[in-house]
């Protein structure tokens, strides 16, 4: 007992010290806007004639620690709003408010004390959830990238799919299928699978299309990120951040009317307004309707109609406290997306053909009639109270509450070979190729699941002596409870080459009499996950110029059984996971190198038999990350980039080494895994109104040491090996034509090879490089814009184990009114 006194003793320590330097002190806090009330992030608010200050937050919040008491002047500037300085008293142990509005100004501004640009319009440079403190991006030795709603405006973006394209080294492998449980999107992030699972850095997973109607910003963070966000809502690749708009003070908001091709028509509404006299107190509603037909034989393949409503209330009913009330309703109806497979077992040469571009299927051809529909929900509910405890700590309480669900048909085909059609009959056909397509249905009946978490954080920036510390402590509770019902199968084949309405035989119709005469087989999956997590993170600065990292999670992990198509048992392990970074600052806030190492892992819920036949509960797999690189803020904000290496080794695969006599698989858990490989990214403001965002990545992976088949293979869910972005837009800042500007850039994705392993060969998505353009007129009160998107017009395919040909040339307007 007397040690456990001396280990607290150094704690004790540095909570007085913490503590009394905070009462001898005092802080200035306040937010920023412009003249039409809405936050002004990402702009410096700077201490004349003191080397203090802050960067302001997405809802233009700033707060100054541990100064003097005395009377100070805050300078606050960006480029295209007026300078403006206010004087501000400090009194120890209290802290002093004071907001700022700027106004619009047409003359260039001078050069200030501290001076907050935001002429790279595209580049946000702070982030709150990235560490779950607010940190710079220059300060942060993990990599990220954001996409802002300042491009998704000017691309005419109205989806997380479509916003996703801006992120370097992130490639979209599935679209939605609206199916509950796991329907939304998957995308390949340094090599792995990854899906959009978060919500302004805790739990809200969409299972359809994701509406960016309140869409604030989007985070792509990279690498295994376990330590601070899990592992059942992350992969190895990293993970997708969705930040949210919020509410503010005055009134204010956009409704815009959207048209253009394949009957797509959309309706959306942004509305603020304050509830009190005091301003404590404000509601926003985002809401958006959306209609598209397939551009894949209009009027025969579908439709996607999707109803998108999320209101957001914000109290704070004293400087210290803030409650946040969000919801998030999605209601859709759609007809499954054309995905094609491969058949198991069925070698690739048997096809006679290799590649998406020599598959004897037209491509604006739909293979299946009308009624195949489907009925999709995702309901998430937020709560967030933040509590302001003193100068230098917060409390933040996170509640969620995610909801999906789906009812109705899902159609899916398989490329079947004449070989693997004829097996067993009198006449096999050995000869290599496709006649027919194998059309399938696997429909889900009341299908649901629910995620609900609830996330502690106390957040600390203090002084121990001459030492900054910005820390997290966390405490985390997820349960992950699936109630799912897929049912369906083989519904018939048809023969290729046939006249159009031969494919219109695949419809509701159809599927409904092939289960009247034959039960469709059920699958099931009813597990019910509790997670139990605590973590920790300190931010150290060392000196001005140099900081480091440390955190730890550890993860308590407990499945209460159930069905996962098959039965699953009770199942309990504990996992921990550290992290630790870098970061070295040679030219203080413009250049930063730095270097992490990253953890995260998956738990297997397995027992396997070894070779001698005993039997093992599998270990959790871990995928270990080591990068470093070098991180940019130049030439006053204009030039802002990242490079970086990384080296991310798995650990633990189980695999497969032979069988017993009594044909049971014998495994052993020491498989591996490498992905390696760099990335860059960049925004820069090169001239007045001209903005360019772009990112190229390179991706190397490949099995060591796994089972015979693959080893050696590229994974082939790893996507494609190169990956380029670019967006180059122009905006004339001054004149009669003020805010009239165009827009232009793609993506670029080299060859993906879907199915790659010793006994099936190789097929290969072949490399694309799609287009798009953008124009628009953003007046006082009204925007008008117009997109072409795949430009020219280009055939590509997308899908991981599968192949999903893409839309082709789609054009749409816009008008938005806003006040």
């Amino acid at each position: 007992m007397n040690n456990h006194r001396y280990l607290l003793l150094p704690l004790v320590v540095c909570a007085v010290s913490a503590t009394a330097q905070a009462q001898s002190t005092g802080t200035i806090s306040g937010r920023v806007t412009n003249s039409n009330g809405g936050a002004v992030e990402a702009v410096s608010v700077g201490v004349e004639g003191q080397a203090k200050g802050d960067i302001t937050d997405e809802q233009g919040r700033f707060r100054i620690r541990q100064l003097a008491p005395g009377q100070y002047t805050l300078v606050v500037s960006a480029v295209g709003l007026k300078t403006e300085q206010q004087t501000v008293t400090v009194v120890s142990g209290q802290t002093a408010a004071i907001n700022f509005t700027l106004a619009e100004s047409a003359a260039e501004l001078k050069e200030v004390v501290v001076s907050g640009a935001r002429t790279n319009k595209f580049n946000r440079r702070t982030s709150v959830d990235v560490s779950k403190m607010p940190l710079q991006n220059l300060e942060n030795p993990q990599v990220y990238a954001t996409i802002g709603k300042e491009l998704l405006t000017e691309q005419l973006v109205f989806s997380v799919d479509d916003a996703t394209r801006n992120a370097p080294g992130l490639q979209k492998m599935w679209e939605p299928t609206g199916r509950g449980g796991d329907g939304g999107s998957f995308y390949a992030s340094r090599g792995f699978v990854v899906s959009s699972q978060l919500r302004n850095g805790v739990a809200g997973s969409v299972t359809s299309t994701i509406d960016a109607a309140n869409l604030e910003k989007l985070e792509v963070i990279k690498g295994p990120s376990a330590t601070l966000y899990g592992s059942a809502l992350t992969s190895y690749g990293g993970l997708l951040n969705r930040v949210t708009k919020k509410p503010y003070e005055t009134f204010g908001g956009e409704v815009a009317v959207s048209g253009g091709s394949y009957a797509f028509h959309r309706v959306s509404a942004d509305v603020n307004t304050p509830l009190n006299k005091a301003k404590t107190l404000a509601f926003r509603l985002n809401t958006a309707y959306q209609y598209e037909d397939s551009w894949q034989n209009v009027g025969y393949a579908g439709f996607v109609k999707n109803l998108a409503i999320a209101p957001s209330l914000q109290f704070r009913p004293t400087d210290r406290l803030t409650i946040n009330l969000d919801a998030e309703v999605y209601r859709g109806t759609n007809v499954g997306k054309q995905l094609i497979y491969f058949s198991y077992g069925d070698p690739i040469k048997n096809l006679g053909f290799s590649r998406a571009d020599q598959a004897p299927l037209d491509y604006r051809q739909s293979y299946q009639g009308p009624g195949l529909t489907q009925d999709s929900r995702s309901t998430n509910l937020f709560g967030q109270v933040r509590y302001r405890l003193s100068p230098s700590f917060t409390s933040t309480t996170y509640l969620t509450s995610s909801r999906s669900y789906s009812q109705g048909y899902g159609p899916y085909f398989y490329l079947v070979s004449n070989t693997a059609a004829t097996v067993g009959t009198a006449n096999p056909i050995t000869t290599p190729g496709l006649n027919s397509l194998s059309r399938n249905d696997q429909s889900t009946q009341d299908s649901h699941s629910q995620t609900f978490e609830v996330q502690q954080l106390f957040n600390g920036d203090f002084q121990l002596g001459s030492l900054r510390n910005r820390v997290v402590l966390g405490l985390d509770f997820l349960r992950i409870d699936s109630n799912l019902d897929y049912f369906g199968g083989f519904i018939d084949a048809v023969k290729l080459g046939g006249p159009a309405d031969s494919y219109r035989t695949f419809n509701a119709n159809a599927v409904n009499a092939a289960y009247a005469a034959n039960s469709p087989s059920h699958y099931l999956v009813t597990t019910k996950v509790n997670t139990y997590s605590a973590f920790a993170s300190d931010v150290l600065n060392l000196t001005d110029q140099l900081s480091v990292l440390a955190a730890v999670r550890v993860d308590r992990y407990d499945n209460k059984g159930g069905l996962f198509y098959s039965p699953v048992n009770a199942y309990a392990q504990t996992a921990i996971s550290p992290k630790f970074g870098l970061v070295y600052q040679p030219v203080k806030d413009r250049v930063a190198l730095f270097a992490n190492y990253q953890n995260s892992f998956t738990n297997q819920n397995s027992v396997f038999l070894d070779a001698q036949g005993g039997s093992n509960v599998t270990k959790p797999e871990r995928a270990n990350q080591v990068e470093g690189g070098v991180k940019l803020d130049a030439a006053g904000g204009r030039v802002s980039a990242t490079v970086s290496y990384y080296d991310i080794r798995v650990q633990n695969i189980l695999r497969t080494t032979g069988y017993n006599a009594a044909g049971v698989a014998l495994g052993v858990q020491d498989g591996t895994q490498w992905s390696r490989g760099a990335e860059l990214n960049l925004t820069a403001n090169p001239l007045p109104g001209l903005n360019i965002v772009g990112g190229f990545a390179y991706n190397y992976s490949i099995y060591v040491n796994t089972n015979d088949d693959v080893n050696g293979y590229r994974p082939a869910t790893a996507s494609s090996p190169y990956l380029a972005n670019a967006w180059v837009s122009y905006r004339q800042p001054e004149g009669p034509l003020k805010g009239l500007g165009l827009g232009f850039g793609g993506n670029y994705a080299s060859d993906n090879k879907v199915v790659n392993s010793k006994s099936l060969g190789s097929f290969t998505l072949p490399e694309y490089t799609v287009l798009n353009a953008s124009v628009f007129y953003d007046l006082q009160h009204y925007r008008f814009s117009a997109k072409v998107d795949n430009l020219t017009d280009k055939h590509y395919w997308i899908g991981y184990t599968t192949m999903n040909a893409q839309k082709l040339r789609s054009i749409v307007g816009q008008v938005a009114y806003k006040f």
